[in-house]
């Protein structure tokens, strides 16, 4: 096994991927920024050196600088986590070329599933369904409207290099495509330093599923199970869980066929995401791929039994994957609430600052990750996340009374948090019967203008 991995990332995926390494005997080496010399995973790692200033241009997206760290720390492999360098071919490259074992799949099948354009291409080609859309990137607006004339309004404005919801925009008329194509462009310029958008038929009312790949270096590929990721504002994620109360036994041994046969039309190795759009008549679409650990993955752990962070490191270092993952079953459900750094009072604006107090709830069924702790302070210049709160049992409506209680639990003092969200959500019927899709959200805002009671948190 690896001897020392060097853990490119920061918050509570690095702390993850420590806890990870411990158990397997690994030690690990902590890279930071200034703005997290107190944070817990620089406390917790075997060795930690600073490699910038607290923007992540200056220090987490500075390869040359985590590669100086990796020969000064003399490590064997990085992990990369999810987010900064994770899905970054270059990277991936620039590791192997340094005799350094990049933690995910080869910087060819990143290059090809990263760019979405391309992916939607590979999925034709494997016999995965796709939504409708252009063929490649498009140079104009005008060039979308065109696309947009023959497929049909609604349609979707997506970046080929987006991710977290940025380069994405909806649109229902001329007018709306050509605004939201150049203000689609502009954003995905900024955010990933690549422009090129494309765009695919609107499907309204979706649920998103995503399937978990696992597949090793001797030609054996497997999923995980499926994630409902439905309920998101603004194309970012906030509650999680698996298995999905939408699909159908039927739909699910389909879904998981079809992204096993895309695994392998791009000789993939490593931990992945297939995430499909499936509408009210059962119907999926190829979305696109995360060639990287999901924020999500724990409710799939706690679902099935399976430390995935162990196995993405047992995968790197060559080992097959067991028989045990033959026939994987659910074993229990789970739910994942994102703990933000926000405020839900003024549209979930930022919230960073130092945490006067922090009490994280507990007991039998829950599982809660995270960096934070009293005196802690939430740097304004990295995503809002704070924590994960993940809450199981043997049932779904066992697995949403438990989160309902553990959200009742938290004291979060000092800054504003998502929490008093969470606990309407939990309360709400159509969540509770599983009635909901990607849209859930914005309408139990517009129904709900006062939703929130006044909390602490």
């Amino acid at each position: 096994m690896f001897d020392k991995i060097l853990i490119a990332n920061r918050g509570e995926i690095a702390l993850r991927i420590i806890r990870a390494c411990k158990e397997l005997g690994i030690k690990t080496l902590a890279v930071y920024s200034e703005a997290d010399a107190d944070s817990i995973h620089v406390q917790l790692a075997d060795e930690a050196i600073c490699i910038g200033k607290a923007l992540s241009s200056d220090s987490y997206l500075k390869i040359e600088r985590i590669i100086s760290a990796a020969e000064i720390g003399d490590v064997d492999a990085i992990h990369p986590g999810y987010g900064f360098l994770a899905e970054n071919a270059h990277f991936a490259e620039v590791c192997e070329s340094c005799n350094i074992k990049f933690i995910g799949p080869k910087a060819a099948s990143i290059r090809a599933m990263g760019d979405k354009s391309v992916a939607r291409e590979t999925a034709r080609k494997a016999g995965v369904p796709v939504t409708p859309g252009s063929q490649g990137v498009l140079e104009s607006d005008q060039e979308a409207l065109k696309v947009a004339k023959k497929i049909g309004y609604p349609v979707m404005i997506k970046a080929v290099a987006g991710g977290g919801g940025r380069g994405m925009r909806q649109a229902h008329n001329d007018v709306s495509l050509v605004q939201g194509f150049n203000a689609a462009r502009m954003e995905a310029e900024k955010a990933f330093g690549n422009g090129a958008l494309y765009l695919e038929k609107l499907i309204e009312n979706p649920h998103h599923i995503e399937f978990q790949i696992l597949a090793d270096q001797h030609g054996k590929i497997v999923h995980v199970g499926e994630r409902d990721c439905s309920i998101q504002r603004r194309n970012q994620k906030l509650l999680e869980e698996a298995p999905s109360p939408f699909i159908t036994p039927a739909v699910r041994k389909a879904m998981g066929k079809a992204a096993i046969r895309l695994a392998q039309q791009v000789d993939y190795q490593n931990a992945g995401t297939m995430e499909f759009l499936v509408d009210d008549k059962m119907n999926f679409y190829f979305m696109e791929m995360n060639t990287r650990i999901q924020v999500e993955h724990p409710v799939t752990e706690e679902v099935y039994g399976v430390d995935l962070v162990k196995e993405q490191i047992r995968i790197a270092f060559g080992e097959k994957l067991g028989k045990d993952f033959d026939d994987l079953q659910p074993q229990k459900h789970a739910i994942e609430m994102r703990v933000n750094a926000e405020d839900a009072f003024n549209d979930f604006r930022p919230s960073p600052g130092k945490i006067d107090l922090f009490y994280a709830p507990g007991g039998h069924g829950i599982r809660w990750d995270s960096h934070v702790y009293s005196g802690y302070t939430v740097p304004p210049h990295y995503d809002s996340m704070i924590g994960k709160l993940i809450a199981f049992g043997s049932t779904r409506a066992v697995a949403m009374d438990r989160m309902a209680r553990a959200l009742d639990e938290f004291v979060i003092r000092g800054i504003k948090t998502t929490v008093p969200f969470g606990q309407v959500i939990l309360q709400d019927p159509d969540f509770r019967r599983g009635r909901y899709s990607t849209h859930f959200v914005e309408g139990f805002l517009k129904q709900r203008q006062s939703f929130l009671p006044e909390r602490g948190t």
